[in-house]
């Protein structure tokens, strides 16, 4: 796993890297990925779009301040991610304002197709589900991870698949309008919960 790891590490972006990636691809009518469509492209305009506004209006709380800058370790947060997926797009802007508050912490984002051995090491109910971020020690052992969504909207996807036997298009809008009424505080939550167990394994 350390090799993959080390491997993966060497092609990664920052947050800004990232974003300007998917711009330029969108400029060429293209999105991250393999596979292309008029779906696909659509997606990460969407998302572009969604991102740049997150940017501006995520409010980071008070205690996740607290939290996240309590940490004393040296840690790297891995992100599997693709510009097509509208969960990555409602979760970096966050992860990244949380990561910038801390100087212990380096944010790298990677593209899951191009590092699908990695990927299937980290699979969500046996599936590639992104995005996906790895927290990984000074020393590149994964100490925990987290995705690919918060802890609430997961619950919101699981009693709509129990109830409709699918993830169909109205799951994603009902989604979608989960995430635009949170603001980013489920995945802080999370995040909260993520620093404090990571940093109890650490002692």
């Amino acid at each position: 796993m350390k090799d993959r790891i080390k491997k993966s590490l060497e092609n990664t972006y920052t947050y800004q890297e990232y974003k300007d990636l998917v711009r330029e691809l969108l400029a060429e009518g293209k999105s991250t990925g393999p596979n292309q469509s008029e779906d696909i492209t659509n997606y990460s305009m969407l998302n572009d779009k969604r991102m740049k506004r997150l940017d501006k209006t995520i409010k980071i709380t008070a205690e996740t301040v607290s939290e996240i800058q309590n940490l004393k370790e040296p840690q790297t947060w891995l992100v599997l991610t693709e510009g097509w997926c509208g969960d990555a797009a409602q979760n970096l802007p966050v992860i990244h304002k949380m990561a910038e508050l801390n100087e212990n912490i380096e944010l790298k984002l990677i593209l899951r197709d191009e590092n699908l051995e990695l990927m299937d090491l980290f699979l969500t109910n046996g599936g590639r589900s992104i995005p996906k971020l790895l927290v990984l020690d000074k020393e590149h052992n994964v100490s925990n991870t987290w995705g690919p969504r918060p802890a609430e909207a997961s619950k919101l996807v699981h009693a709509y698949k129990a109830k409709h036997g699918v993830l169909d298009a109205q799951l994603k809008e009902d989604l979608q309008v989960w995430y635009n009424k949170d603001k980013g505080k489920s995945t802080q939550d999370d995040f909260i919960k993520l620093v404090s167990s990571t940093a109890t394994k650490e002692v």
